[in-house]
């Protein structure tokens, strides 16, 4: 893919996700921040690559100059699959919160939410 398909929808996840995160719905909100999370991850993706001519710097590609095969960092990887669990959690976690307030309030509207005493 180009830089820019991978701008447009990491930049595409991002509008819908903060589309979403203001949203007065509960439910809503978690799945803006979840896709949020998401674009986040698709981005550190998409910058992780190992830039050409800096080959020599990885110990497995030294001495392969321009015959290297295209390959991106580990390091990166790493970061984005532990990222993808935890924000898998996250989410877990916040719908599982969010229909514990439905059950409590039964309303999952955030400005109701925000007015209700006791």
């Amino acid at each position: 893919m180009t830089a820019l398909v991978l701008a447009l929808i990491v930049g595409a996840l991002f509008a819908l996700g903060t589309f979403l995160l203001l949203r007065r719905d509960l439910i809503r909100v978690v799945w803006g921040l979840a896709i949020i999370s998401q674009a986040a991850n698709v981005y550190l993706l998409a910058m992780g690559g190992i830039a050409a001519g800096t080959f020599d710097s990885v110990p497995v590609l030294a001495g392969h100059d321009a015959g290297a095969p295209e390959t991106a960092d580990p390091v990166v990887q790493a970061l984005v699959l532990t990222a993808i669990v935890i924000g898998f959690g996250m989410t877990a976690f916040a719908l599982v919160l969010s229909y514990r307030v439905y059950e409590e309030h039964d309303t999952l509207d955030v400005s109701e939410l925000g007015d209700h005493e006791g």
